[in-house]
């Protein structure tokens, strides 16, 4: 894809995967991919006029969220900041941002029909969720492009505070605990309230303090 877009790839075009045998994962983690699950990325030339580049991954996980709902649409289903998708408490879905002067790469993985084993982290897949076995990883993808293209409108033509609220109503309650690891040495824990207007998560420590946290990994409780 990096190519492609260097080339003057068109925005819209999604390249998928049916096995990855380079990819990665958010801060360096590995990157599991059995096949069956979809691997996909797509292009976005950033305008003048944009929300900040890093904010796609709001749309991103938005997209993600709206096709799952159409595949399983009684599903109890949470946004994690910055991108995770849980259902039922189980990481289902990965994305990854990467930028280039004025066109983001967006990555996404969404398990499809394996779980894979990832360290540390509790897996499912749409499949073990009760989705329809037929359903393929080329199908997710159909629904998936259309929700992104939605999603993506609403960012530019609405600004961002329409998205950040939107992907808010999705997320974990306000005043839910929240623990976050900033890196190996730096530990937050706090109350969730909500996101800041650049889409930073807003943590309120046990003393009152309102802090903004850009980066880290972030767990309930």
């Amino acid at each position: 894809m990096k190519q492609l877009a260097a080339n003057g790839l068109a925005e819209g075009f999604w390249l998928r995967a049916e096995k990855q045998t380079g990819g990665k994962g958010r801060l360096g983690r590995k990157w599991e991919s059995p096949e069956g699950n979809l691997y996909c990325s797509t292009l976005v030339h950033t305008k003048p006029d944009d929300p900040p580049a890093t904010s796609l991954s709001f749309v991103s996980s938005l997209a993600v969220f709206d096709a799952i709902k159409i595949c399983l649409p009684d599903a109890e289903l949470e946004l994690k900041w910055p991108n995770d998708i849980l259902l039922t408490g189980h990481k289902l879905c990965g994305i990854l941002l990467e930028r280039s002067e004025n066109r983001v790469i967006i990555g996404i993985g969404v398990n499809v029909a394996v779980v894979p084993e990832v360290e540390g982290r509790v897996v499912t897949s749409l499949h073990q969720a009760g989705v329809n076995s037929a359903l393929t990883a080329a199908d997710f993808l159909e629904l998936l492009a259309a929700r992104f293209a939605h999603r993506l409108e609403t960012w530019r033509s609405a600004g961002l505070r329409k998205t950040l609220d939107n992907w808010e109503k999705l997320a974990h309650g306000i005043g839910s605990p929240l623990s976050v690891t900033i890196d190996k040495d730096n530990r937050i824990e706090g109350q969730y309230a909500g996101l800041s207007d650049a889409g930073a998560l807003r943590l309120r420590k046990p003393d009152g303090t309102l802090i903004d946290i850009h980066a880290g990994d972030v767990e309930a409780g």
